[in-house]
Protein backbone atom coordinates (compact mmCIF):
# COMPACT_ATOMS: atom_id res chain seq x y z
CA UNK A 1 0.00 0.00 0.00
CA UNK A 2 1.46 3.28 -1.33
CA UNK A 3 1.66 6.53 0.86
CA UNK A 4 -0.11 8.63 -1.24
CA UNK A 5 -2.68 11.06 -0.79
CA UNK A 6 -5.84 10.42 -2.69
CA UNK A 7 -6.61 13.95 -2.43
CA UNK A 8 -3.76 15.95 -2.88
CA UNK A 9 -1.48 13.99 -4.29
CA UNK A 10 1.37 13.88 -1.38
CA UNK A 11 4.04 11.29 -1.04
CA UNK A 12 7.24 11.01 0.58
CA UNK A 13 9.43 13.79 -0.07
CA UNK A 14 13.77 12.42 0.51
CA UNK A 15 16.02 14.79 2.29
CA UNK A 16 18.76 14.55 5.06
CA UNK A 17 19.73 14.34 8.53
CA UNK A 18 22.34 16.38 9.62
CA UNK A 19 24.28 15.46 12.53
CA UNK A 20 26.26 17.80 14.52
CA UNK A 21 28.76 17.96 17.09
CA UNK A 22 29.96 21.12 19.84
CA UNK A 23 28.43 23.65 22.09
CA UNK A 24 26.96 26.22 19.97
CA UNK A 25 29.10 29.68 19.97
CA UNK A 26 26.62 31.57 21.69
CA UNK A 27 26.57 28.74 24.30
CA UNK A 28 29.70 29.41 25.35
CA UNK A 29 31.15 26.35 23.41
CA UNK A 30 33.80 26.93 20.29
CA UNK A 31 30.82 25.85 17.84
CA UNK A 32 29.26 23.20 16.18
CA UNK A 33 30.67 21.11 13.42
CA UNK A 34 28.68 19.02 10.78
CA UNK A 35 29.92 15.23 11.28
CA UNK A 36 27.55 13.02 9.02
CA UNK A 37 24.79 13.68 6.81
CA UNK A 38 22.28 10.96 6.52
CA UNK A 39 19.54 9.93 3.81
CA UNK A 40 16.07 10.26 5.10
CA UNK A 41 12.46 10.23 3.88
CA UNK A 42 9.64 12.58 5.26
CA UNK A 43 6.72 11.05 5.67
CA UNK A 44 3.13 12.89 4.65
CA UNK A 45 0.67 12.70 8.00
CA UNK A 46 -1.61 10.27 6.31
CA UNK A 47 -5.11 8.95 8.05
CA UNK A 48 -7.30 7.03 6.84
CA UNK A 49 -11.09 8.42 6.62
CA UNK A 50 -14.58 7.23 6.20
CA UNK A 51 -16.40 10.55 5.42
CA UNK A 52 -19.85 10.99 4.80
CA UNK A 53 -21.08 12.55 1.58
CA UNK A 54 -24.44 14.06 1.90
CA UNK A 55 -25.09 14.08 -2.26
CA UNK A 56 -24.23 10.17 -2.39
CA UNK A 57 -25.95 9.09 0.93
CA UNK A 58 -22.93 7.14 1.82
CA UNK A 59 -19.58 6.78 3.14
CA UNK A 60 -16.43 6.82 0.96
CA UNK A 61 -13.35 5.40 2.61
CA UNK A 62 -10.20 7.66 1.58
CA UNK A 63 -6.78 7.52 3.00
CA UNK A 64 -5.70 11.51 2.50
CA UNK A 65 -2.94 13.99 4.58
CA UNK A 66 -4.51 16.14 7.44
CA UNK A 67 -4.43 19.01 5.04
CA UNK A 68 -6.63 17.31 2.90
CA UNK A 69 -8.91 16.88 5.58
CA UNK A 70 -8.90 20.64 6.69
CA UNK A 71 -9.57 21.13 2.26
CA UNK A 72 -12.68 18.81 2.41
CA UNK A 73 -13.68 20.91 5.83
CA UNK A 74 -13.45 24.29 3.59
CA UNK A 75 -14.72 22.85 0.33
CA UNK A 76 -17.05 19.98 0.97
CA UNK A 77 -16.63 16.49 0.53
CA UNK A 78 -18.47 16.11 -2.46
CA UNK A 79 -17.12 18.89 -4.46
CA UNK A 80 -13.61 17.89 -3.20
CA UNK A 81 -13.82 14.05 -3.84
CA UNK A 82 -15.22 15.11 -7.14
CA UNK A 83 -12.31 17.26 -8.02
CA UNK A 84 -10.16 14.33 -7.20
CA UNK A 85 -11.82 11.83 -9.06
CA UNK A 86 -12.80 9.82 -6.35
CA UNK A 87 -16.23 9.72 -6.68
CA UNK A 88 -18.17 10.37 -10.25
Amino acid sequence: MSRICDITGTKALRGNKIHRRGLAKKKGGIGQHVTAVTPRYFQPNLKTKRIWVPELKKFVTVKLTARALKTINKNGAYSTLKKAGIVG
